[in-house]
């Protein structure tokens, strides 16, 4: 075998090797859904978005809720028989309203019990979704996100204070038609979110907590954790599967050139593990100390 050939074998073999692990990811997600679908006698859906690179120019595509989405889940709702219960696993920055609200309709309307799985955070759109649901589980430190409507960069209730506190004479047009649209949206997504959430609580409760998350209360970004769930009425609990969490370790952040942030051993750790690790690793320091003296 001369230089060339082996040459085109490492060059064959490192432009499989991508397919190859995605294939062999995929696979794996399968297999899980199913061991999970069989424990819980359920369906399982994962609306799973993460921040991707494209593969030839390799700068960050962030994904979020879609239409493309919804037509997905729609569909796998629609092939679940009425007394199956759905398990929606939700890790997403949120997305379109319309298909988000979709989601949220087709779950709502489901007759068989719906969970929904927060292992990390389902922020804006993703907590529309979970609004729908009979149950919210999260772990202990994921996140919900208040629901109001952006325009563009803007947040639609913050572009309603402009109208509030400066004379119309000193605005622009363009200012004062994403008023208008900002003014329809907020209204548009507080009746949505007070439908979703009148089936488990009061009418006045309902009324107020979508006021609550959809007029700007709070910044777009701000963490909803499972103990102020609660403590808004949702039904929330972080008694979290670990099958669920374990499910999310097969969909991982894709590798940057640059090298990730964040690294650690990929191993349950046990508080006896942890101190014969540690001693094992002070007892290489004193070797190391030793022979440098």
């Amino acid at each position: 075998m001369t230089i060339v050939d082996i040459f085109w074998l490492f060059f064959m073999f490192s432009a499989l090797q991508p397919v190859l692990r995605k294939r062999i990811l995929e696979a794996m997600r399968m297999r899980k859904i199913a061991q999970l679908e069989r424990k819980r006698g359920s369906r399982v859906i994962l609306l799973v978005h993460r921040q991707e690179s494209m593969s030839f120019l390799g700068f960050p595509v962030v994904r979020y809720i879609d239409v493309n989405d919804s037509e997905e889940v729609m569909r796998a709702i629609h092939m679940t028989d009425d007394d199956v219960p759905l398990d929606l696993v939700l890790h997403t920055p949120g997305g379109l309203v319309l298909a988000a609200l979709q989601i949220a309709g087709a779950i709502r309307h489901h007759k068989a019990k719906v969970t929904v799985f927060v292992p990390y955070y389902a922020m804006s759109g993703g907590t529309l979704i979970a609004l729908a649901a009979d149950e919210i589980v999260m772990s202990s430190y994921a996140v919900l996100g208040p629901v109001d409507p952006q325009l563009g960069k803007s947040p639609a209730a913050s572009v309603l204070k402009v109208i509030e506190q400066k004379p119309i004479a000193e605005i622009d047009d363009e200012t004062l038609i994403q008023a208008d649209v900002g003014r329809k949206a907020i209204m548009q997504v507080k009746r949505a979110t007070q439908d979703l959430l009148d089936r488990r609580m009061s009418v006045e409760q309902a009324e107020t907590l979508a006021e609550k998350l959809s007029t700007g209360t709070w910044t777009h970004d701000y963490p909803i954790s499972p103990e102020e769930g609660k403590q808004l009425g949702l039904a929330v609990s972080t008694e979290i599967p670990d099958e669920v969490l374990a499910l999310m370790s097969l969909y991982p952040q894709p590798v940057h050139s640059q090298g990730g942030g964040v690294e650690y051993l990929p191993v349950p750790r046990q508080k006896e593990t942890a101190r014969g690790l540690f001693l094992c690793s002070r007892d290489r320091v004193r070797a190391l100390e030793d022979t440098t003296r």
